[in-house]
């Protein structure tokens, strides 16, 4: 490893960062890319107070209710597969811009469409353009942010996708009580979506490509403009020189992607850890409450109205957990972080479990303190876990192969997350809010031992300088 160039090179500190304009550009920039986090968060929390009436108006079965539901969610799979790649061969900030434009189609499918088949074709279109957000944004601002503040910048918009979520749990409760007569209630919930896809479109025509992007491809002094918008021109001409070492090592990796990967057991290990985060990430069941929060509510003993208000709650305090998150993410290890957080997350699953079996079915304890229980958990998972989650992710991979393994990792939590949408459930219908939370627990110990056997450490390191220790397995002996 020492006589690499990127090596060589990511032994010398850069410029320290300064203030400046360029620092506000920076942040303009993650505000706009994050409106794809804002839209991945709605969508998938629009369905939460939609589908009873959705289920009413289209005399959708249980099964079907899966289906509608987990429909977008197995085409966020293909579309974070797909979106990875696409964005190393078109450039991040395209990739967004039709994306947006994939999201306007699929909510004005849903919003219009006049049966199950055609509603399940708007919720494929619009899995793939969440999918694709979930790979594209994350990489687009880690790749633009300084290794200093990486973690705060790219932690944005795990909190833009929980915002999106209480936006839609919000907007449900209100239109649903004001509107909940109406048959078709559920297609006002789906048309907000369309503001928000408008906004990424407009303001992503106006942000700049990815600089990493931008050198990887032979345009070079572009790569240097783009960066001297978001730093100090000292640092920005450092900062370029450890990117083009970065660049020249991995050129051949990235032109023959997945064959390189399989080649080096070390690229094999990373993307088995990405994989391995974002799987143990689902399986703490955290979208089964935001999907289907109001079921596990009603479950414990609210009525459907009071259970949808009630629903708000796990929203605001997911929102509150992940600016936490964002104070503390470019101090605190990710491993630590991921350990408390599994910690916590399993402890609450098991209070879950107990709390719903001690407590009997209409005891008038037992749907406060189920609901505080599943606050407490949501809150636990926002502040320690999913914003450090999508944060490791967009960082591990070097630059050959951060489309690929992003679009890998990802596919693969998508995929966890559409069979948890699917059977969630069949689950508590078959062993209850008790079987369902102990089993849980179970796979949050299951969690803990892999985060502390096989996760390393990502914080406080430039991305080339990461890159250069993962080609190498360098990284699995720091701790």
């Amino acid at each position: 490893m020492s006589g690499s160039p990127t090596a060589r090179r990511a032994s010398r500190p850069l410029p320290a960062l300064t203030p400046g304009p360029h620092r506000r550009h920076l942040g303009l920039i993650s505000i706009v890319a994050c409106f794809g986090g804002l839209l991945f968060g709605y969508d998938t929390g629009v369905i939460n107070g939609a589908l009873r009436p959705m289920t009413a108006e289209l005399g959708l079965t249980p099964l079907t209710e899966g289906v509608v539901t987990s429909s977008l969610v197995f085409a966020a799979a293909v579309g974070a597969l797909l979106g990875g790649r696409v964005s190393d061969a078109w450039g991040r900030r395209p990739s967004i811009v039709a994306l947006a434009v994939l999201f306007f189609v699929g909510t004005l499918a849903v919003v219009c469409s006049p049966n199950v088949e055609l509603l399940v074709a708007g919720r494929i279109l619009l899995g793939l353009a969440v999918g694709g957000a979930s790979a594209v944004v994350p990489v687009y601002l880690a790749e633009l942010a300084p290794y200093e503040i990486r973690g705060s910048i790219t932690g944005r918009n795990e909190v833009a996708i929980v915002i999106g979520q209480l936006s839609a749990f919000v907007i449900n409760a209100v239109i649903g009580n004001l509107f909940g007569g109406h048959p078709s209630v559920w297609r006002i919930m789906f048309a907000v979506c369309a503001l928000p896809a408008v906004a990424l479109f407009v303001g992503m025509l106006r942000m700049p490509e990815s600089p990493r992007w931008l050198v990887d491809h032979g345009r070079r002094d572009e790569a240097l403009e783009v960066l001297r918008t978001v730093r100090s021109d000292e640092r920005a001409a450092a900062e370029l020189e450890d990117v083009e070492a970065a660049s020249i090592e991995h050129r051949n990796e990235q032109r023959i992607g997945l064959r390189a990967v399989l080649r080096n057991p070390w690229l094999v290990r990373i993307l088995l850890v990405g994989v391995g985060v974002g799987i143990a990430q689902q399986l703490t069941g955290i979208n089964s409450i935001m999907y289907y929060g109001q079921t596990v509510l009603v479950e414990s003993g609210f009525d459907e109205s009071s259970a949808l208000i009630a629903n708000i709650a796990p929203g605001i305090i997911a929102v509150i957990g992940g600016f936490i998150a964002l104070t503390y993410m470019d101090r605190l290890d990710r491993r630590k972080t991921f350990i408390i957080g599994f910690s916590l997350t399993t402890a609450c699953h098991l209070l879950i479990g107990c709390a719903s079996m001690l407590l009997a079915p209409g005891d008038p304890a037992r749907p406060w303190v189920i609901l505080f229980l599943v606050v407490v958990f949501v809150g636990s998972m926002q502040t320690f876990l999913n914003v450090a989650v999508w944060v490791y992710l967009a960082e591990v991979f070097p630059l050959g192969m951060r489309g690929l393994g992003m679009g890998v990792s990802i596919f693969m939590l998508w995929v966890g997350n559409g069979f948890l949408s699917l059977y969630f459930p069949s689950l508590v219908d078959g062993l209850g809010i008790t079987g369902t939370f102990f089993l849980f627990a179970g796979v949050g110990v299951l969690a803990l031992l892999f985060v502390a056997t096989q996760v390393p450490e990502t914080r406080g390191r430039s991305l080339e300088a990461l890159g250069a220790d993962v080609t190498t397995g360098a990284i699995f002996t720091r701790r």
